[in-house]
Parts: C-alpha cells; structure tokens; sequence
C-alpha cells in the first residue's frame, strides 16, 4: 500500500485551523485495504489539549539549523483511530514505526535534510510527501477526556522524544536554575517542584507532603503494610512492581548492565548510574545546610532528616522510629527473627541481600575495594569510604554536647547513646541491653555457642571473623596500627583509639554521680558499681564476691593455684596476662605512660592514674563508716579492715593473719628469707617491688611528692600529706593516757610503748631491745656496718636516710626551717626546736643527780653519763672513747684530715660545722646569745653558760681528788693537770 501524498503546507493549515479530518477522510486507496475499515474524528477538546500544553512551561528544542519546534505542536491526541493492536504508522523510507500521526511528521523533520518549518525569513523548506499507512486490524478504541489530556500530551510525545535522543545524543529538558537536563517533560515537571518546594500530595497520618501523587500513594502502604507484589519462588512481597522486578534478577543472577571502564556488571541500571559516579566523582546533589554533597538524589531526600530529627518510619511492635525505610525494615527482622539469605559454604544465613554479598568474600578473600592512596584493600565499599577519611581527616558529625567529631554519622547515633544511657537492643534470652546492634550479635553467640571461625594454625575458633583476623596477627606478629605521636604498634585499631587518649587527655565516658570521666566506655559501668555496691561475681569456695568477672576468675586461681601466664626470659609465671605484661617492661626498661604535669614515666596506666591524683589532690574512695578518703580503691579496702577485723589470710607458719592476700604473701618472704626484688644499681633485694621503687628513689634523687605550701618534695607519697599537717597543725592520733597527740598513727603506737614498757623488737645479735622496728633496723647496721644511703657530691655514705638528707643540706646550703621571732633559720627541725628553747628559756629535761635542766632530751642524755662515766663511742684507730656520736665522729677527722665544712669568704676548713658557723660571726659580727642579766651578748652558747655561772655561782666540775668546783670544764682539766704533776713527781 502507498501513502497519500501531500504537502507540508497544506497539513500544517489545516492541522492548526482544528479541521484536519480530512487527512483520514480521503477516499482512495488507504480506505479500500479488504478487510478493515478506519475510522477517525476530530473532537473539540484538540484546541483545550494544545493549551493545556503551552501552560505546562515546555522548553523549545532548538537544532543545529533554524528549524525549531515545541511539544504544542505534536498535540494531536484528539484522533479517536479505530484499528488492530499491530496498526501503525511507517515511514516508507526506513521502515521505522510510529503508534502517532503526529510523532511520524516530528521525525521526519529530525531527519529530512531540507524538510523544516521556514522560521526564518531567508529559509525555505520543500514540501515533503507524507504517507500513512493502515493495517487491517483494529486496535481498542483510545478516548479522550479533559482530566488526562496533558497526560496525553505527554504519552503521544514520548516515541518522539526517544527517537531525538537517539539520534542526537542530546536531552530535551534542561531546568533554568540548576541546569540538569531530562530525557521526559514530566520529569522536568516532577524536578521544578524541588525548588519551588511545592508538595501538594500530602498524608493524611503522618502529614508528609510529597510533589506526585504516585509518590504519596507508594507512601501510604507503609501506614497500611500493604505489599501487594508477591515473587513466586521465595514469597518475599514488596510495595512496587519495580522492586520486585529487580528483586527477580537476584533469583536469575541477570547482571545486563556492563560498564566499560572497570568490567564490572550490575544487575540494576540505577545501580550502573550510580557505580559510573564512583570513576567519575560527580555529586550534582548538595545539602543546602551543611554542603553535603551526594552522587544520588535519594540520598539527598533522606540526609536533610538529620537536621531536622524527622524520622517518618515506625516500628509497629516498639514503636522505634527511622529516618529510611530501609532501616526499619531491617529492624523488623530483629522482631520476626526472619533471615532468607543463606551462604551456601557456610550455612550462615543474612536478613539483607547485601549482606550475603559480602559475606562471601570471607570465604574466598577477595578485597575489590582499594585505596588510591595507601594501596590498602577492602571487602565493603564502605570500609574504604570510613578509610580514606582517615587520609583526608574529615569527620563532619559532631556531637552537640560534647563537642566529639566523627567520620560516619553511624558512629555519632551510637556515641550519642553514651550520653543520653539508651540501650535500644536487648537480648531476647537473658534481657541484657546493648548500645550497639553487632555488640548484641557478638552476644547472643554467647547463648548459642555460635563460633563459625576457627584458625588453622592453632584451631580456637572464634564467633565473629574480625575476631579471628585479630587473633591470627598473633602468630603473623602485624601490627598494622601505629600511633602517630609515640609510634607504637597495635594489632587492632580499637586498641589504637584507646591508647590516643592517652596523649589527648580524652575521657568521653563520664559518671552521672560523682563526674569522673574515663577514658574506655568498659570502665563506667565498673566505675558505677562503687556507688551501687554491686558486686555480681561470686567465688563459689570462699564466697568473695567481686564487681568484674575478669577478677573472679584471676580470684579463683588463688585456689587452683593455677599460673598460665610464663615469662619467656626468665619463666616467671602469672595469674593474668596484664601481670605478665607489665613484667615483662622490667626486663626492656619500657614505660609508656607519661605525666603531663612532671612527666613521670609508669610502666602501667592504673599506675600513672593513681600518680596523678597527687597532682589534683583527688580522693575519690570514701568509707562509709569514718567518712575517710583515700586516692586508690586498694586503700580504701584496707581501711576498711580496721573496721570490720576482716583478716582471711593467715600465715601457716606462725598463724599470723593479714587482711590482703598480697600482705600475707610479703609476710611468708620472713620465714622464706626470699627477697625477689633486686635493685640494679647496688644490688641490694627486697621483699617487695614497692619497697624496691622506693629505693631506687635514693639513687636518682627523685622526689615526685611536692608540698604545695613550702615546695618540699618528698621520695614517698605517705610522707607528703604527714608533711602537710605541719602547716595544718593537725594531729589526729591522741593517747588515751596522757592525751597527747601525734600526727602519724606510727608515733602514737610507739608513744604508747612508753607507757606499757614494751619493746618487741630485739637485736639477734646483741639482744638489745626497742621500740621500733625502724631503729632495730639502724641499729642491726652497727654490726653490719652497712651505709646503704650514699651522698652523690662527696660520696659519704650514712646508715639512714634522714642522716643523708641532713647531710645534703651541707651541699645545697638549705635552711628550711626558720624562726618566727628573730628570723634565723636550720637546716632540720631539731636544731630550730632547740633554739626556739633559747627565746622562751624552758628546759624540761632535768638531771636526777644535779639537777641541771636541758632544751633537749639528747643533751640530758649525754649529761647523765658524765655522772656514770659512759663512754659508749670507741674510735677504731686510736681505742678513744666518747660519750655521744657526734664527738666520735669530729674526733675521727683528725685521722682523716677530713675538713668538709668551709668557710665561704676566706677558705679557712672546720671539722665541725658548729665551728664554721662560730667562725663566720667573725666576718659578721653576729652575736646572737644575750645574758638576760646583764646584757652582754656572745657568739657561742657555750660562752653564755659560762658566763650565766657568774651571776648562778654554779660550779657544776668538781674535782674527784681535792673536791674544788669549776664554772668550766676546761677549767677542771687545767686544775686536774695539778694533781697528775705532783703524783708524777711523787
């Protein structure tokens, strides 16, 4: 059959004059086809249908020429044509098919060379023939209505517009404020209302507007639950025919789409778009608010919700709401229990398809994902989106109240759960709530005994695979995470967070009762339980009960007696690992726990906590029953002792019992004679490291313990606040006999030996008893001759360590301590508490035979021997005797020449520092010592007793021979050499 021919001209006319009837009215062979019969008409809403499209602001296509064309002018959609499903109209040159008159006349235009519509005053167009062609069937009749004619117009012209794209590789559509382009005029339409916000289609529950009606009634069937598409093999419904769709292609593994560049296929053409964007780096859709850029325009509908907090999807059961449907339709797994994707090597089984996908990697190793910059391999694409944000350092979630930022906004929902307390997902078995939904998982292996992962080289198997990944860089030795500041290497990349904080300062997890902060989030709920007094962990031999697990079962190898953790260097075993570890740092000299303030180094972290609470002065452990506070919790245990009487721990030998296990195991070192702790510069042992640390302190000078009010500083922490109340005036230890008072509940126990008379400690040498184990100690030294505290500017070495501080002050010129009357200050206590005797003239130690009275009890002790004649220091040169230390030691620099004390301003040496200081008044004039009587001052105390003899006539040297009286000592010798003269002469 052939066309009818006509001209352009005469086709326009009359298609623009609304009476184009006649172009299916001809009579000739188009109407003689045997068998069928056509029928058309024109109706009158042709012209409403034209207007209806001018108003639906369509853009102009403009081509390469001046011929241009808008959609008003294809708006033929008024033809009623009765003819067969098959009917169409051809274009006889090509063969290509058209199902509209109007769309076969626009093609012709696109590819006629010469057949345009003259727009231009110096353009002529041919005039074309046309033919239409019918065939013989007849199709279902296409009526028209004024509600659907621009849906219509939309219809009619979308071959039209698939035949323009795929001749010139061009959209139709472009926007005038953001300039994307579209392929559909009803897209265009659909985009506008973005930026004019318009959102007619609103819901009636929720209230959620949307700019298609489609759209709000896709919308409502989350309200309903309807999911009207059901897939025949698995069952799985869904809400949309396109989704189900592409949920068929899972069934048939179809993957149609193939891109180029990297090989890869999808199964979704969506999907293609979105996996060109990645080689691309297009994100056309940005975020208004905060810049966020999206390479999806869904994902840019769902992301202002974080802003606005709108979560529109809920949980039917819980009433839990989400942001995307997606979400919530993963959570309601959690209540249906339901997984239908199943790995088919493992068994496991998945509630998402992506899911599954990646699961098996696992098993074949396979990592497409790889970092342009470090070169580091991935199973997800998005681990290698959270990776590169660790090289670009961006962390766009930040958390408002405590000012944390975060690379994934995942990571700040769940961070933001530490402070408002929420624990969304609860075990179904035992209750137990989690922060975290993989941490629920991790636990509810617990129940089941789940454990999927088992490593060949030493077959534990493991519940969770990043377990098992972790666990294998045991034996591989990786540790491919490096802290930036101090370099040292983790095998996990948690353990890397945690040891940051360290150098930060960082402690996100804070306590609601007191406000202490941690730095781990496993040490609040631990911390918690000191207010609770919860202590879940029972022993089930000794029924000691403990607030963590890990200390029951390190507890219950106290029974066992059970050791697993052994030294490789010198096979020393543990009870834990952390003991082993921290062990271990003696042998390499680690400490890599630094203070900020006087950058102490620890060889553990609970160490370099309890070190600085020095600093801050806290005491967060109070008893109970005294009101007492203590910097350690250890501390507090023991105190705690003294009330109750609790002491489980009793020594076998000779039933000694102790409150702390750690105290009985030092006592048993006694009977063992086992000192394990040796010191590396002397080489003396002890029984205990902490008696060890302390002595290390005499050999590096170090005093971490510094008074706040005078600046002393001192080697021991319990010597610091003892110190302190020398400035408070505190004494707390009273004796219920006497009533004096003490500042250290030490000197009051030894105080109250004078009253009962008791001296338990006894010299096995010598048999000598005392008071004190301390001067038991210092006396053991005389027979030893031991001098373990060595001067580190003249090497002098003393049998105690107060002597060597006394002695130092030599050195540094220290005087700390000073009178508050006349200003002078000493360089030790003693010599200020004698002089202050001088200012107020007491003298409470009296002698029993002459009733002489004495500042100090010292003195009155060396007085009485020169009533008994003791003398019992021996010079080991000469066999001189004395009758105090202090005069053996000057004698014996005669031997040595030793003159250590100098005189600043003209060199002149002294054996005696009382001389330097008599010697230097010489240069100063000073004289400080004023007889009360007449006035008269003197350089030497010495010279003001004698010279008070004047006004007492006190003559207390008495000669045993002819019984004559001295005002003097020297005065007897001299008188003494009388009497050894005559007898010599005799």
């Amino acid at each position: 059959m052939a066309g009818i021919p006509l001209l352009r001209e005469d086709f326009i006319s009359h298609f623009e004059e609304r009476e184009p009837s006649w172009i299916l009215d001809q009579k000739g062979p188009r109407n003689c086809c045997p068998g069928a019969e056509t029928k058309s008409e024109m109706t009158k809403t042709t012209a409403e249908l034209r207007i209806s499209v001018e108003e639906s602001h369509q853009h102009r296509f403009m081509r390469d020429g001046s011929c241009d064309f808008n959609l008003r002018e294809i708006c033929d959609s008024d033809i009623k044509i009765e003819k067969n499903q098959n009917s169409h109209c051809e274009l006889g040159k090509d063969g290509k098919g058209f199902r509209q008159y109007s769309v076969l006349i626009q093609f012709k235009k696109m590819t006629s060379e010469n057949g345009c519509f003259p727009y231009g005053e110096n353009k002529e167009c041919g005039a074309e023939e046309v033919g239409l062609i019918q065939s013989y069937e007849e199709p279902p009749e296409v009526r028209t209505y004024k509600g659907n004619q621009r849906g219509m117009a939309d219809s009619l012209s979308s071959d039209l517009i698939r035949q323009q794209i795929h001749h010139t590789g061009k959209m139709l559509y472009f926007c005038n404020e953001c300039g994307k382009a579209f392929s559909q005029n009803s897209k265009l339409i659909d985009h506008h209302k973005i930026h004019t916000a318009g959102k007619p289609w609103e819901c009636n529950q929720c209230g959620k507007a949307f700019t298609q009606s489609a759209k709000l009634a896709c919308h409502q069937k989350i309200h309903t639950g309807e999911k009207p598409y059901e897939h025949r093999q698995c069952g799985k419904t869904f809400r949309k025919r396109t989704i189900l769709g592409e949920h068929q292609k899972i069934h048939t593994g179809e993957t149609p789409y193939d891109y180029n560049q990297s090989g890869k296929t999808l199964q979704h053409s969506s999907s293609l778009a979105v996996h060109q964007k990645n080689h691309t780096g297009e994100k056309p859709d940005e975020c208004h608010k905060c810049g966020k850029a999206f390479g999806e325009h869904c994902s840019l509908i769902a992301h202002p919700r974080i802003h606005t907090g709108e979560k529109p999807y809920a949980c039917n059961q819980c009433g839990k709401t989400f942001r995307r449907g997606s979400s919530l339709a993963a959570h309601q797994k959690n209540h249906t229990g339901k997984k239908p994707h199943k790995c088919h090597k493992c068994g496991k089984a998945f509630g998402e398809h992506a899911s599954l996908i990646a699961h098996p990697r696992i098993h074949t190793g396979e990592k497409p994902y790889a970092c342009n910059q470090c070169g580091k391999t991935f199973q997800c694409g998005s681990n290698l989106a959270a990776h590169q944000k660790n090289h670009t350092g961006k962390k766009p979630h930040k958390c408002h109240k405590c000012g944390k930022a975060f690379g994934e906004h995942a990571s700040l929902i769940a961070h933001q759960r530490i402070h408002s307390g929420e624990k969304p997902y609860e075990c179904n078995q035992c209750g137990k709530a989690f922060r975290r939904s993989s941490s629920l998982a991790v636990h509810q292996k617990n129940h089941t005994g789940e454990k999927l992962h088992e490593c060949h080289e030493c077959g534990k198997t493991f519940g969770e695979h990043f377990s098992l990944i972790a666990h294998q860089r045991i034996h591989t030795g990786e540790k491919p995470y490096e802290c930036n500041q101090c370099g040292k290497t983790f095998t996990q990349n948690s353990h890397l967070s945690k040891h940051q904080r360290i150098h930060t300062g960082e402690k996100p997890y804070e306590c609601h009762h007191c406000g202490k902060a941690f730095r781990h989030s496993s040490s609040l709920p631990l911390h918690q339980r000191i207010h609770t007094g919860e202590k879940p962990y029972e022993c089930n031999q000794c029924g000691k009960a403990f607030t963590q697990n890990s200390m029951l079962v390190v507890h219950q190898r106290i029974h066992t007696g059970e050791k697993p953790y052994e030294c490789n260097q010198c096979g020393k075993t543990f009870r834990q690992n952390s003991s082993l570890v921290v062990h271990q740092r003696i042998h390499t000299g680690e400490k890599p726990y630094e203070c900020n303030h006087c950058g102490k180094a620890f060889k553990e972290n609970s160490k370099l906590a309890l070190h600085q609470r020095i600093h801050t002065g806290e005491k967060p452990y109070e008893c109970n029953h005294c009101g007492k506070t203590f910097r350690c919790s250890s501390s507090l245990a023991v105190h705690q002792k003294n009330h109750t009487g609790d002491k489980p721990h009793e020594c076998h030998e000779c039933g000694k019992a102790f409150g702390e296990h750690s105290s009985l195991i030092a006592h048993q070192r006694i009977h063992t004679g086992e000192k394990p702790y040796e010191c590396n510069q002397c080489g003396k042992a002890f029984t205990q490291n902490s008696h060890l640390s302390k002595h290390q302190r005499i050999h590096t000078g170090e005093k971490p313990y510094k008074c706040h009010q005078c600046g002393k500083a001192f080697r021991h922490s319990s010597s610091l606040p003892l110190h302190q109340r020398i400035h408070t005036g505190e004494k707390p230890y009273e004796c219920n006999q006497c009533g004096k008072a003490f500042t250290r509940n030490s000197s009051l126990a030894v105080h109250q030996r004078i009253h009962t008379g008791e001296k338990p400690y006894e010299c096995s040498q010598c048999g000598k008893a005392f008071k004190q184990n301390s001067k038991l100690a210092l006396h053991q030294r005389i027979h030893t001759g031991e001098k373990p505290y060595e001067c580190n500017q003249c090497g002098k070495a003393f049998k105690e360590n107060s002597s060597l501080a006394v002695h130092q002050r030599i050195h540094t010129g220290e005087k700390p301590y000073k009178c508050n009357q006349c200003g002078k200050a000493f360089p030790y206590r003693a010599l200020l508490a004698y002089h202050l005797k001088i200012h107020t003239g007491e003298k409470p130690y009296e002698c029993n035979q002459c009733g002489k009275t004495f500042t100090n009890k010292s003195s009155l002790a060396i007085h009485v021997r020169i009533h008994t004649g003791e003398k019992p220091y021996e010079c080991n040169q000469c066999g001189k005797t004395f009758t105090n230390r202090s005069s053996l030691a000057i004698h014996q620099r005669i031997h040595t020449g030793e003159k250590p004390y100098e005189c600043h301003q003209c060199g002149k040496a002294f054996t005696q520092n009382a001389n330097l200081l008599k010697h230097q008044r010489i240069h100063t004039g000073e004289k400080p010592y004023e007889c009360h009587q007449c006035g008269k001052a003197f350089t030497h105390n010495s010279k003001l007793a004698c010279h008070q003899r004047i006004h007492t006539g006190e003559k207390p040297y008495e000669c045993h021979h002819c019984g004559k009286a001295f005002t003097q000592n020297s005065h007897l010798s001299k008188h003494q050499r009388i009497h050894s003269s005559v007898t010599g002469e005799i």
